[in-house]
C-alpha cells in the first residue's frame, strides 16, 4: 500500500466533506418541504377547530340567552 501525500489526504477529505454536505442539503431540502406541508395542513385543522370553537359558544350564549328570557316572561 503506497503512502498517501498530505495533500492526497486532504483531497480526499475534501471530497468526502462534499459529499457530506450534498447528502445534508438533500435531506434539509426535503425536511423544509416537510415542516410546509404540516404547517399548511395544521393551519387548515387550525381553522375547522376554530370554527367548531365558535359553534359550541355561539350556541352556549343562545341557550343561557334562551332561559334568562324563559325565567324572565
Amino acid at each position: 500500500m503506497a503512502r498517501k501525500t498530505p495533500t492526497q489526504i486532504a483531497l480526499h477529505a475534501l471530497k468526502q466533506i462534499e459529499k457530506h454536505e450534498k447528502e445534508c442539503g438533500e435531506r434539509w431540502s426535503e425536511a423544509t418541504k416537510e415542516m410546509k406541508s404540516l404547517s399548511k395542513q395544521l393551519s387548515n385543522h387550525a381553522a375547522r377547530w376554530e370554527k367548531l370553537a365558535w359553534l359550541v359558544c355561539g350556541t352556549i350564549v343562545t341557550a343561557i340567552l334562551a332561559m334568562i328570557i324563559r325565567s324572565i316572561f
